[in-house]
């Protein structure tokens, strides 16, 4: 028989230690991670060890583990059926793993790949589905990388799928007996909204809808008019199994790195992504390769896609039976038009969720070293868009002129002059600090700092362009002691010779 190689001499599997021993040689920081493992496995866990350490203690004192005190003696592990070497002294991990074999008993020996007969992988644990990877013992950081990608792919709704799926595996068996057409009925299911209506903790939904599959029988042959359907957020209209549905994502203000896990899983099962153009490449790049990609929105005045128009791809597109992913800069919800596309996809029966983003104001802000709150300074934030004459007009503009406040103009790059003339015009002080952040959160971030009277001749100089945020207020003078990112803020002593004169 051929030398088994390094990938195929581990054997994976998962084992049963209810009720029986695990023997911990050792009682330092290492042991305490392994009985940590261990703890909900419903092992009798043994730590043998002259002495433990304090967290290892506060278990055998509260009854959790037994502590076996002295040195390692071979007839420790003459009831044990799984034992863990996580000593300091190679000698005594040696004693450990050769009297494992003398015993057939299952030995790890931490960090030791040669002696070792067993590997502990790293996990992915949801509820009863748990995913191991292991690297043979030779690459842990490997594998802990691969666990911490795998992390972000498998929410917490795996493991409410996992136990919904358990408590009602026999009554699949039952209806089909088969198991190519049970498979086919599973791959069906789980395409379908089941799984979201988890994320969503709508568990009673959730269970219907199974209910309805078993009751019904809806096979994979069957006609469409006989699959159940799940409610949907429009309480009449209703999606069917293998339906569409509609994630509305806030992609954040534009560093990648400040996408929730959430998002990131959603991005990589979309089959179609409709995104802003203020969307930047780095995170689109997040997105499942085969995606089909649709830009929508508008930058700084140039032509936009109407609403209508969005909504209506995003009907089309779920209604098709795909997974869409409507992919907004900052939060759906803040200045976003999110309300609006939930207004219509409620109105066609589509199901959705979504998914909170960063928002311009709390990034931008956060990257320009400049706090929205300050005991000394400011005690209340006002999010205002600045999009356009019509919005400028029906702004309270006494209330926005009072101090104390840290105000917040998205979307107001081609309107400084205004809402300069605004806020003092109604009281505003003019060597109020503001900060203009461009860019914000990206390698190109740009920040313009000043007072208040200076505001669109300072903007006009530095030729400030969109996306950018300006704040208002007291705190803004923070950012010149307080950025951490990119360049240092500039202001009036930066100009040209020319124009600072």
């Amino acid at each position: 028989m051929p030398e088994p190689s390094a990938s195929t001499r581990l054997f994976p599997l998962f084992a049963d230690l209810r009720g029986r021993t695990v023997l911990v040689v050792g009682g330092g920081a290492v042991a305490a991670r392994k009985v940590e493992a261990l703890m909900g496995t419903g092992a009798r866990i043994v730590v043998g060890a002259p002495a433990l350490a304090a967290p290892l203690e506060a278990l055998a004192t509260d009854g959790h583990i037994e502590h076996r005190a002295g040195r390692f003696a071979p007839e420790w592990l003459d009831t044990a059926w799984l034992a863990i070497a996580a000593t300091d002294a190679p000698e005594v991990n040696r004693a450990v793993a050769e009297a494992g074999d003398a015993r057939r008993v299952w030995v790890n020996v931490v960090d030791d790949v040669e002696l070792a007969r067993v590997q502990l992988p790293a996990r992915v644990e949801r509820g009863p589905l748990q995913i191991a990877i292991s690297s043979g013992g030779g690459a842990p950081m490997l594998a802990r990388l691969v666990r911490e990608e795998l992390e972000t792919r498998f929410d917490e709704s795996f493991g409410a799928l996992a136990e919904l799926l358990a408590r009602n595996r026999d009554r699949f068996r039952l209806r089909w007996p088969d198991p190519v057409a049970r498979r086919r009925v599973f791959e069906r299911l789980l395409a379908g909204p089941l799984q979201s209506l988890l994320r969503r903790r709508r568990h009673i939904e959730a269970g219907r809808l199974l209910d309805g599959v078993l009751s019904s029988g809806a096979g994979p042959t069957d006609a469409p008019a006989s699959v159940p359907r799940a409610a949907s957020p429009a309480g009449g209209a209703t999606s069917p199994i293998g339906g569409g549905h509609v994630a509305l994502v806030g992609a954040g203000p534009g560093d990648a790195g400040l996408l929730t896990l959430r998002a990131l899983r959603l991005l990589n099962e979309a089959d179609v992504i409709l995104h802003d153009r203020l969307v930047g490449p780095d995170v689109l790049q997040l997105a499942r390769r085969d995606a089909e990609r649709i830009e929508v929105g508008k930058r700084g005045g140039g032509q936009a896609t109407p609403q209508a128009d969005i909504n209506a791809l995003l009907v089309e597109h779920a209604a098709a039976g795909r997974r869409v992913v409507r992919l907004k800069g900052g939060d759906p919800f803040v200045f976003g038009r999110g309300g609006e596309e939930l207004e219509a996809l409620r109105a066609a029966g589509i199901d959705y969720e979504v998914v909170p983003g960063i928002t311009a104001a709390a990034a931008c802000a956060a990257y320009a070293g400049i706090p929205l709150t300050h005991r000394d300074h400011a005690q209340s934030v006002r999010l205002v868009t600045a999009h356009g004459k019509g919005s400028l007009d029906t702004l309270d503009w006494p209330a926005l002129a009072q101090e104390r406040q840290t105000l917040a103009f998205y979307m107001g790059v081609a309107r400084l002059d205004v809402l300069q003339a605004q806020l003092l015009a109604h009281g505003r002080a003019p060597d109020t600090p503001f900060a203009i952040v461009e860019n914000g959160t990206r390698p190109e971030q740009r920040v313009v700092t000043g007072r208040l009277t200076d505001l669109s001749h300072l903007a006009q100089r530095h030729a400030v362009q969109s996306p950018a945020l300006l704040i208002v207020g007291e705190v803004a003078a923070l950012a010149g002691a307080l950025h951490w990112f990119g360049d240092a803020p500039l202001g009036a002593d930066d100009l040209p010779l020319a124009d600072a004169a």
